[in-house]
């Protein structure tokens, strides 16, 4: 198994060794490891050369990087007004229902983990969320409830 020290390097080696890399760097370690711990912030700063509060300050700024684990599937619901006005607080509701979890919680089984987030670029097609990468568009309670059970009944 590859120890946080090499994978940071590994990706420092990738993105290279200046301020610029941070933000690459810190996204390769969420997309391998599901979100940046202290050691890996720690390390990021080491590598870099900077220090451990511009990481874990550039890390808690930014809403897809998170220092904490997250489950599987991350939902990310959008929070801007486009959203709101067309129903997003009944989607919200309805995927708390479903998954038995409340928004900034993860299930027990770490298979979701429930967050809100700024724009993800589909107010055009109003309330939208995003598991993982994947984004949704126009939903509803009831489409919601379809998208989940296929999360998980198939994943």
């Amino acid at each position: 198994m590859i120890t946080i020290t090499e994978s940071v390097r590994e990706k420092v080696g990738k993105h290279g060794k200046t301020r610029d890399a941070l933000l690459p760097v810190l996204q390769d370690i969420v997309a391998e490891q599901n979100y940046l711990s202290d050691l890996a912030m720690v390390e990021v700063a080491k590598q870099l050369n900077i220090s451990a509060a511009d990481v874990f300050g550039t890390a808690t700024f930014y809403s897809f990087l998170t220092p904490r684990p997250m489950g599987k599937y991350v939902i990310r619901v959008c929070k801007t007004i486009s959203c709101s006005m067309k129903g997003k607080h009944e989607v919200l509701s309805t995927i708390e229902e479903t998954l038995k979890i409340k928004l900034g919680e993860t299930s027990a089984d770490r298979k979701f983990s429930l967050l809100e987030t700024n724009c993800i670029g589909w107010c055009h097609k109003a309330p939208a969320m995003l598991i993982n990468d994947e984004p949704f568009t126009e939903l509803t309670p009831k489409k919601v409830t379809e998208v989940l059970r296929e999360y998980i009944k198939n994943r």
